[in-house]
């Protein structure tokens, strides 16, 4: 089932990380370090990276950092892009669009060629007005709003929410997971928002009824007993969650408190709830949803990956880690592609790099043959996965 827009392979992420997981590891060479060594201006590519690695959201932040210094890594150990290393700078935004910019034109100042980033989507809006406006290269790992790519310099990894909303309504009809669906979602939050939506317009075609639609806000997220009683008390089977990790971990813990047992249903930001500090995993057995990457895949290329991911940063890499990984990987492919050089200005380096996007596969981690459309969105199959015994396991 091929996937046009922000196509997103699902799966269960091992998040397993914590929040300041992965400083100062062994995979620093040719990144941020080797980013302060003042190279000379047309001698190497300057690769700008921006995401939290502080605050609350710094578990996506750090993976994406440390799949970022891997990949460059490994390119610098094979050669470089075309015989020219690379160096790798990551900025902090702390999860904020202000910071984000400013963190952006601290890496323009720099000399940035291309920029990996941001890794949410509020911060990646906000550096998308101003990167267009330079006409400066950008692909989110995991920026998954719409407007993430809106401009032509702007591609993205991951899949985005509409996309996610639209395929997870579609696993549970076309499944048979549940007659009655209940959905609690964080309407202060354009990524919950964007996929609830998707999710009820495509429950219009789907064997399954929507008997509950619970909202909550960034300012009430702590206690979800009235929202969890709704849905009980309407007799859904299924409860759909399309936010983030923190707030589910609790969802979880209070509907075993209250006794209630439907299957649990997420989307990409559910990939960290095994690492939340303190919550019992066993609460999240059966708990299901989407995400790019997997890291008990069979596969050759990802369980490579996995391996050297753990050698390096002494953890389980998870999707975030993983979709920058590919991001890496990508901007090589549409600079060599483009015949970029390093003398480059960053608007000559975009323009070669936008048109060689549609034109480049990579056979990545989170996904095989993995291309782009000129709308910036990637094609990719998706995938599912369950967490059983407080592991992940891909289902079918």
């Amino acid at each position: 089932m091929k996937m046009k827009k922000a196509v997103s392979a699902i799966l269960v992420a091992a998040m397993a990380v914590t929040l300041m997981a992965g400083c100062g590891s062994k995979a620093d060479s040719g990144s941020d370090k080797a980013a302060d060594s003042g190279s000379e201006s047309g001698s190497v590519f300057k690769i700008g990276a921006i995401g939290p690695v502080t605050g609350g959201a710094a578990v996506y932040g750090e993976a994406v950092k440390n799949g970022a210094e891997l990949a460059v890594k490994e390119i610098n150990d094979a050669g470089g892009i075309g015989g020219v290393q690379v160096e790798l700078k990551y900025e902090d935004d702390e999860h904020d669009p202000e910071k984000a910019v400013n963190a952006y034109n601290t890496l323009k100042d720099w000399g940035m060629h291309a920029l990996l980033g941001t890794v949410t989507s509020a911060p990646c809006v906000a550096v998308g007005e101003v990167a267009q406006t330079d006409n400066t290269f950008m692909l989110t790992p995991s920026g998954t709003a719409v407007e993430c790519v809106q401009y032509d310099n702007a591609f993205r990894v991951c899949f985005s929410d509409p996309m996610q909303g639209l395929e997870s309504a579609k696993y549970i009809g076309e499944k048979g997971l549940a007659k009655k669906v209940a959905a609690i979602y964080d309407s202060s939050d354009v990524y919950s928002t964007g996929i609830y939506e998707a999710f009820v317009k495509e429950a219009e075609n789907q064997d399954f009824e929507i008997v509950a639609a619970e909202a909550f806000t960034a300012e009430a997220k702590t206690d979800f007993s009235v929202q969890l009683q709704k849905a009980k008390d309407a007799g859904a089977e299924l409860v759909f969650l399309p936010f983030y990790y923190t707030e589910a971990s609790l969802v979880l813990k209070q509907a075993a408190g209250m006794n209630f047992s439907p299957i649990f249903f997420g989307c990409d930001g559910m990939d960290g709830i095994l690492a939340v500090e303190g919550f019992d995993v066993n609460l999240a057995n059966n708990l299901m949803f989407m995400s790019p990457f997997t890291p008990t895949s069979e596969d050759e290329t990802i369980q490579k990956f996995v391996k050297d991911y753990d050698e390096a940063y002494g953890q389980t890499p998870n999707q975030f880690a993983a979709d920058a990984y590919d991001g890496i990987y990508a901007i090589k492919a549409a600079m060599e592609t483009g015949e970029v050089t390093a003398d480059m200005s960053p608007s000559d380096v975009c323009d070669a790099m936008k048109e060689a996007m549609v034109e480049i596969s990579i056979d990545g981690v989170t996904a095989k043959g993995l291309t782009w459309e000129a709308s910036g969105e990637p094609s990719k199959e998706p995938m599912v996965v369950k967490i059983e015994d407080g592991d992940y396991a891909v289902v079918e």
